[in-house]
């Protein structure tokens, strides 16, 4: 070749690849009209897309060619996907997971999540109103091991979602949000089950499970270079000692276990690979520690049988105890772990941390400074709001779920220790408006009951259950739910229920003889605190102070409250225009429940009539019928409220 085609034969070097999906156009529109088109056939041609490849989802084609360029050394990266069925609920519902992933403390400065897409900020209103008659919606976790390092997430996960774009052949309309609380930054993302047809988004079974993960390692590994040997043997060699669930564990139980014996007798003859096999001789040694495992000769041992779930659990416990560590500091309190399944398992105190323990299903938690002097970690059941629980809040936690009313009905239809169908539903004609779907619920928790070993069906129609079915059926579902029951005595903190003037938690011991107090933590606090309250009761005449003793005035919480309420009303007057109605013990009001008001001494139901208006001790379930005509009979602190049409009282 002579020189002069030289000059015109020079090779031009491009860009390296940072933000690329590393294929061609051409590559890209093949895999496009594939996963269009549905799967092949053994023969290579194409199926109908009205079979099979419908039902499959978007991406099942993408999630074989996912990750073929990964090695041994690829970075890391954890998914989690949750799919959320709306059923008419999907503005209220993803308006709620923006709040959630929106709230304080969570970016990089401690500061409010902040909400973006494709651009730096997203409109939450706008993307919950698109969601509003939506039928599902994808939620997801992304995790990358070396998160910190990737250091600009929002880009990472628009690389992300524009994969998936690719991969699922349709636009995506999504929403996310950057956490960086926790030792592991993770991204939450929101994505809208519609495509960009308006048509539902079905995504395959194996994208979600395994063809996003190996799209998010690719992205990682191609940003930071594949992991070098040093940080795979330190990532290795930490393992060796955790009291976790580790890869070396789930090496050993897939190529080394049989028969709960681990058999590591042949030393492999690859350099690098006896490293690991050093590694795995060192965990089962550990595991021996653990009293996991035993050895049963040289290269030999056995495994326990539930040396997985130990481990998973010791995890567990070790991420809760350093939640606690965290929350308390340099302050002394020993820690507990709230067990629901312990008869008769109580505390109360202060709520002094809150959180989520599973951010995907929005499952919360609370670390309770008790007054016995401990800190106590509690988890919740996924219905619990913790907005309920505002920090500082007085609470007491107790064992168990709530007896089913439906247990207590059963128990007090049978007759001789009998249950008979046919004659609750000959009782129910005369009371509910739809009698057999009434009866056929009770007869689905006696068959729950029945598998549990509770009750015992003597025939059709008719069960044999036990004197204790009510507390039996309790315990059946603790066990089954392990959630704590949560009573929310005060919103209050105690330094602010030291000079209310309502009824508070504090009056309450004051009264009752409070509870036994620790010498130190929160219960020492309490003592402190009791004695300043009832310094403020008697500058207001509520008690008086004989020698080293202070006697309380007769009738002081209902004192305390009367007043609560007057100094509330008085300002709903002023703003309103309505007049204040004051309700008398055994009173009968009715009107129309406009809202809640919240008071120091609990929560009370306004009930309008057009001209006044009542306070009437709340109840929960009344707030689905806000904007409704209701009737309420008052008991001293509480109310009997009617609902429906007449057809009874609801305690």
């Amino acid at each position: 070749m002579s020189s002069r085609d030289e000059s015109w034969f020079r090779p031009k070097v491009g860009p390296p690849r940072s933000r690329g999906s590393g294929r061609s156009p051409f590559a890209k529109e093949v895999l496009a009209q594939v996963s269009r088109a549905g799967p092949t056939s053994r023969s290579g041609r194409l199926q109908s897309p009205s079979l099979k490849g419908v039902r499959l989802g978007r991406g099942h084609v993408a999630a074989k060619f996912a990750g073929q360029s990964l090695t041994s050394r690829a970075r890391r990266v954890v998914i989690k996907s949750r799919l959320v069925v709306f059923e008419g609920r999907g503005r209220q519902s993803t308006k709620d997971h923006e709040d959630y992933i929106e709230r304080e403390g969570v970016d990089r400065n401690g500061g409010r999540g902040q909400l973006y897409g494709a651009s730096d900020h997203a409109d939450g209103d706008a993307f919950a109103e698109r969601c509003a008659d939506d039928r599902h919606q994808f939620r997801l976790i992304v995790s990358p091991e070396d998160a910190a390092q990737l250091d600009d997430l929002k880009a990472y996960t628009r690389e992300l979602m524009a994969q998936m774009e690719r991969d699922l052949a349709t636009r995506l309309d999504w929403v996310a949000v950057d956490h960086w609380d926790t030792d592991n930054p993770h991204t939450h993302i929101l994505l809208r089950g519609k495509d960009q047809n308006g048509r539902d988004l079905v995504i395959a079974r194996e994208y979600l499970s395994h063809g996003m993960r190996l799209r998010a390692a690719e992205i990682a590994t191609e940003w930071l270079g594949p992991r070098t040997e040093l940080e795979i043997r330190e990532g290795l060699t930490r393992e060796v000692q955790q009291e976790r669930w580790t890869s070396l564990d789930r090496t050993i139980q897939q190529q080394h276990l049989r028969n709960g014996i681990a058999d590591l007798r042949q030393q492999p003859p690859d350099t690098r690979d006896r490293f690991r096999y050093a590694l795995l001789i060192g965990r089962l040694d550990r595991l021996i520690e653990m009293g996991l495992a035993s050895k049963v000769e040289p290269g030999v041992w056995t495994v326990a049988r539930q040396a997985e779930a130990t481990l998973r659990a010791m995890g567990e416990r070790g991420d809760i105890i350093r939640t606690m560590q965290r929350t308390f500091s340099a302050r002394d309190r020993e820690h507990a772990i709230f067990d629901p399944t312990r008869s008769g398992a109580r505390v109360t105190g202060r709520v002094a941390a809150k959180g989520l323990v599973d951010e995907l299903h929005e499952r919360g938690y609370l670390i309770v400074d008790g007054i016995d002097g401990r800190a106590h970690y509690v988890a919740l059941p996924a219905s619990v709001d913790l907005a309920t629980f505002p920090r500082g809040a007085v609470v007491t936690v107790q064992a168990g779920a709530d007896a089913r009313p439906a247990d207590h009905t059963i128990a007090a239809v049978a007759e001789a220790g009998i249950y008979r169908a046919d004659h609750h539903l000959a009782q129910a004609r005369t009371r509910e408006r739809n009698p057999e779907s009434f009866v056929q619920a009770h007869v689905r928790r006696l068959e729950s009951l029945r598998r549990a070993g509770i009750v015992e069906r003597v025939e059709e129609g008719v069960w044999r259950v036990p004197p204790d079915l009510v507390e039996r059926g309790r315990a059946y579902d603790t066990k089954r739910t392990q959630s704590a029951l949560v009573d929310l005595r005060s919103e209050l903190s105690i330094s602010q229920q030291a000079r209310a003037m309502g009824v508070t938690w504090l009056d309450r011991q004051l009264v009752g003889g409070s509870e036994a107090l620790a010498p130190k933590g929160f219960g020492a606090e309490v003592r402190q605190t009791l004695a300043e309250r009832e310094m403020f009761l008697a500058e207001h005449g509520l008690a008086e102070r004989r020698g080293q003793r202070v006697v309380l005035m007769r009738d002081l919480l209902a004192t305390l409250r009367a007043r609560d309420v007057e100094q509330a009303a008085r300002a709903i007057e002023a703003d309103s225009g309505l007049v204040h109605r004051p309700v008398a013990d055994g009173q009968t009001v009715a009107g129309v429940y406009s809202r809640s008001v919240a008071l120091v001494s609990g929560r009370f139901a306004m009930l309008e009539d057009g001209v006044g208006f009542s306070l009437v001790p709340w109840r929960s379930f009344i707030d689905k019928r806000i904007g409704q005509p209701l009737r309420a009979v008052v008991c001293g602190e509480h109310a009997s409220w009617e609902v429906g049409r007449q057809r009874g009282v609801e305690l």
